[in-house]
């Protein structure tokens, strides 16, 4: 009988840490997902304009050399990320995959130019930037037109600069609820074993020593849960490297570093804070107080 009550007890012990540990893994793990999004913030916002470019169209009786040559010089610019040439031939290919018929036989001609499509680095990505950029290459007389959606570019960045707001408000709100569920949970905890608290004063043990085990435990809860959310959150970095790999480089170790020290870290300081403020609460009430 009294092996059976003490499996009964142990079990019940081990189904609340188990429960804590998921509950502060899962609330970890969502505010280092909000912390995924906020490290890579920059570089989401750097992708995103880096996939906004132009296309520089040429004049019919620009030399072919010439195109190449300008080309490279593009490729050697500051502010381009990559460039494709297009040729008359290519740019027919494209237009019939996207019509489904072919259109030369029924004009009889090629009416497409040779074009060169860039794409800018995010930094240039901006209404101004493209101006300017454009009243540059104007200026070689093969250039017959440019074609850039600045109007684009425009709602873009402002999209950007709100989404920023957002997520920081989100994230902070996130972080106060996740904060407070953390400590709801170890007091809840702490308050199970609070007749256990006062038998312990009762015979004499020092607050020190009361509250010792507790924040040991604790803290153990804390930084398993962590653990637990890193392992989540490498989970989604992984998946995430494989849907967009220029991204989510796995070999960003800075980035993905900086992510699991800082849930690891918060797991131990809002476990540690909470378990000894709560200990401290039940080592100060009277008998009486604790049925409440």
């Amino acid at each position: 009988m009294a092996r059976a009550e003490e499996k009964a007890h142990r079990r019940k012990i081990l189904a609340s840490n188990l429960t804590a540990v998921v509950s502060i893994s899962l609330v970890l793990f969502m505010l280092g997902l909000l912390g995924l999004v906020m490290l890579y913030a920059d570089a989401l916002s750097r992708h995103v304009k880096e996939n906004i470019g132009f296309t520089i169209y040429m004049k019919d009786d620009a030399k072919e050399a010439d195109i190449l040559q300008f080309q490279k010089f593009l490729d050697a610019s500051d502010f381009v990320r990559s460039t494709r040439y297009v040729s008359k031939e290519d740019a027919a290919e494209y237009m019939k995959e996207a019509l489904g018929e072919d259109f030369l036989g029924f004009m009889g001609y090629n009416p497409l130019k040779r074009s060169i499509d860039v794409r800018v680095k995010g930094e240039f990505a901006d209404a101004d930037g493209m101006i300017n950029i454009q009243s540059e290459l104007l200026k070689n007389a093969f250039i017959h037109e440019i074609d850039y959606p600045v109007d684009l570019i425009r709602v873009i960045n402002r999209n950007v600069r709100k989404a920023g707001i957002v997520i920081m408000v989100f994230c902070g709100l996130l972080s106060l609820i996740a904060i407070s569920l953390i400590n709801n949970n170890i007091r809840l905890t702490v308050y199970s074993k609070r007749f256990l608290i006062n038998t312990m004063k009762l015979v004499g043990a020092t607050q020190a020593f009361i509250r010792r085990p507790f924040v040991i435990e604790g803290v153990l809860r804390g930084l398993a849960g962590a653990f637990v959310a890193c392992i989540l959150l490498a989970l989604v970095i992984q998946l995430a490297h494989g849907q967009i790999p220029e991204l989510f480089g796995l070999e960003n170790v800075e980035i993905v570093g900086t992510l699991f020290v800082a849930v690891l870290a918060l797991g131990f300081l809002i476990s540690f804070l909470s378990t000894t403020f709560a200990v401290r609460k039940y080592l100060r009430l009277k008998v009486d107080e604790l049925y409440y």
